[in-house]
Formats: C-alpha cells, structure tokens, sequence
C-alpha cells in the first residue's frame, strides 16, 4: 500500500491567509464597518462561554440538591407521622441500611437537610458570582462590538 500524500499549508498559503483574516474580525452587516478582534477580546468570549456553561452546570446540581431536600423534608414529614417511637426504622448510608430509632432518624435527617441547604445556599453564591462576572463582560463585549455579537442565551 503507498504512503498518504497530504499536502503542507505551506501550498495553499493564500487560502490560509484569508481564513486566518476572516477569523480575526466579525462581520457585520452591510454600511458598517468591520471590528477587529484581538487576542483579548477572544480570550473574553471565551470566558463568557466557559462562565455561561458553568452557570448552566450549577444550575443543574442546584435543582438535583433542591430535590433531594425535597425528599428528605418528605421522608422527615412521613417519620413524624408514626406513633410508635420503639420501632426501629432503616436509614440509607451509602449501599447499606443502618436501623435507628425513631429520634436519631430524625436527627439524622435535619443533620442531612442542613447540610443540602448550606450546600444550595454556596452553589446559589457562585451562581450570582458568575452571573456578576457575565454582566461585566456583556458590558464591555457589546461596547466594542455594539450589535456583531451576539451573548444571549438561546431559548431553545
């Protein structure tokens, strides 16, 4: 079988050179003139983009711990409901069912409902960290480049 010949960039030069122009600057609609963007201006968006996806990560793992609470605070609700404090009920730690009392299942619960909230209530803070941040780069993004960009979330 005979060897692969690909040819080097070095052949095509005009073509790269225009890519690498193209690249460089966001075009805009006819009348206006073209914007250059600079290695800065690239490293922005590019944390935009990152800081836009990490929000919409944490958002996520918000919802999960907003659900799990939710089930805590429905399986706390359900404890309550029995008259028989002698009955031993099964606690879920990890893989394995640990029997308690009636009470330290309780406790068990509040401890691990205290421990979601304070971990929502961080996730909420990074979120509102980022969400400062994304305003701040919107800001400076849309003063240089005014409507050729566009930072809004897609609604899809």
């Amino acid at each position: 079988m005979g060897a692969l010949l690909v040819p080097s960039w070095r052949s095509f030069p005009h073509c790269f050179n225009e890519e690498l122009k193209m690249a460089a600057t966001i075009k805009s609609t006819p009348g206006v003139e073209d914007v250059n963007v600079t290695f800065e201006d690239q490293q922005k968006i590019n944390k935009f983009a990152r800081s836009t996806n990490r929000m919409a990560e944490l958002n996520k793992e918000i919802e999960a711990k907003k659900k799990s609470l939710q089930n805590l605070e429905d399986a706390s609700d359900d404890l309550l409901m029995f008259d028989d404090d002698s009955l031993l009920i099964p606690y879920q730690i990890g893989d394995v069912f640990i029997s308690h009392t009636q009470e330290e299942s309780q406790e068990m619960l509040e401890a691990a409902k205290e421990a979601l909230k304070q971990e929502v209530k961080e996730l909420d803070e990074r979120v509102s960290t980022i969400q400062q941040l994304l305003l701040d780069l919107k800001v400076q993004l849309y003063a240089k480049f005014g409507t050729n960009i566009n930072l809004e979330a897609d609604e899809s």
